[in-house]
């Protein structure tokens, strides 16, 4: 039998074998392990990133907090070098961080970058057109977009995911997990729950497709594809063409004064016929002979080539920020990259979980208190239009008095 003490000794053996190849809560001096990019200085809508803990947090220590955007409309670009290069060769690969869009996040974005290590020239500009090997978080702009990407570049081609995967749109912090697997599968979590498993070759045009349509088949000469078809005993009633659209008005009269020397000959107004129908159309009925719209069947794709490495990235450099924000204040925190989920998951526990309960209640307690305010607010307002609306009055009958 396998005893308790044997499990969490295979379990911290596991830990150790792990390895971390970039992690930073943006404790101590962290402005020497990230850059601001130059990327939309020269035209002055480059924002900054600020270390801060935000409005409401569960975290009562010094060092609480992460680094948050601002001022609004603005573009957001920051990046740091990991610890070591990551080649996930064999390996499985976890990116992981936190985000909470205090500021109410209408437009912009939320997500991070892994960059690799061909685009060291680029860095110091880093920004929106910097080549990337993974983008993943969540994306929110309106009623239409809240989603959680999950890009994937493939031969120096960027691969979206064709599935939508909801992303959390609230006021408090929460923990976004991509684990991506040596046999092309992945998984998305938030808040350390599965919201989506997949794989690269079923959630993503990265290959050709399997199969496709036989270009050589074609269409029988007898396939019927009219749904509907004219009832052949449905037959045009004798004379319906012989009845006229319109009739001379029976109840007209000549006026008295029309005078047909001037006038001409007088004849009735027409009017609308009540028999007429109308042009006559066949009834339709049920095709019996209808086989559907036809479409050519699936033959395997003689081009589709697996690709067992699509996983695959050799050089895994630096991670980033590279963000576009109308309304600022999203602050990030907690980063880890590692090659072992069990390593991040307890990152998260041993950071968002600690204090997320603590946060959300400090989050109740500021929100009950501004409605409070506003609520006071709205009432002394009330009670103070009386007294000006007695005031008029009374000035109103003065004036009528010393009239």
């Amino acid at each position: 039998m396998i005893t308790t003490a044997v499990l969490l000794l295979s379990v911290a053996l596991g830990l150790a074998s792990a390895e971390v190849y970039f992690k930073d809560s943006f404790e101590g001096d962290w402005e020497s392990r990230w850059h601001h990019s130059t990327w939309k200085t020269s035209d002055g809508t480059a924002g900054k990133f600020t270390k801060t803990a935000g409005k409401w947090t569960g975290d009562s220590s010094p060092e609480a907090g992460g680094i948050q955007t601002g001022p609004d409309s603005k573009f957001f670009a920051i990046y740091s070098t990991m610890d070591k290069t990551f080649d996930n060769t064999g390996k499985d690969l976890v990116l992981q961080y936190s985000v909470k869009h205090e500021q109410g996040l209408d437009c912009g974005g939320g997500y991070i970058k892994l960059i690799p290590a061909s685009s060291e020239p680029k860095m110091s500009e880093f920004g929106g057109d910097t080549p990337y090997s993974i983008m993943f978080g969540p994306d929110i702009c309106g009623y239409s977009t809240k989603k959680v990407h999950v890009i994937f570049t493939n031969k120096d081609k960027n691969h979206l995911i064709k599935k939508d995967i909801p992303a959390q749109t609230d006021e408090l912090t929460h923990v976004y997990t991509l684990h991506l697997k040596p046999d092309n599968t992945f998984k998305v979590y938030i808040d350390l729950k599965e919201v989506h498993s997949g794989s690269l070759e079923e959630d993503y045009d990265i290959l050709l497709p399997k199969m496709i349509k036989d270009p050589n088949a074609k269409k029988p000469e007898d396939w019927d594809e009219r749904a509907k078809i004219p009832d052949p005993a449905d037959i045009k009633p004798e004379g319906w063409d012989d009845i006229p659209a319109t009739i001379p008005d029976a109840e007209a009269t000549k006026p008295e004064d029309w005078d047909e020397e001037e006038d001409g000959t007088w004849e009735p107004p027409v009017i609308p016929n009540p028999e007429f129908k109308g042009e006559w159309k066949q009834k339709q009925i049920d095709n019996p002979d209808y086989k559907g719209i036809w479409v050519a069947p699936d033959i395997d794709n003689p081009d589709f080539k697996p690709d067992p490495l699509m996983y695959n990235f050799k050089d895994l450099k630096y991670i980033g920020f590279e963000l576009w924000q109308v309304k600022a204040g999203s602050i990030f925190d907690d980063i880890i990259v590692t090659d072992d989920f069990a390593v991040a998951e307890q990152f998260a526990k041993d950071t968002w979980e600690k204090t997320k309960d603590a946060e959300k209640a400090v989050f109740d307690k500021i929100k009950e208190e501004e409605k409070a305010a506003k609520e006071a607010e709205e009432k002394a307002a009330k009670d103070a239009a009386p007294a000006d609306a007695d005031m008029d009055d009374d000035e109103e009958d003065y004036g009528k008095d010393e009239l």
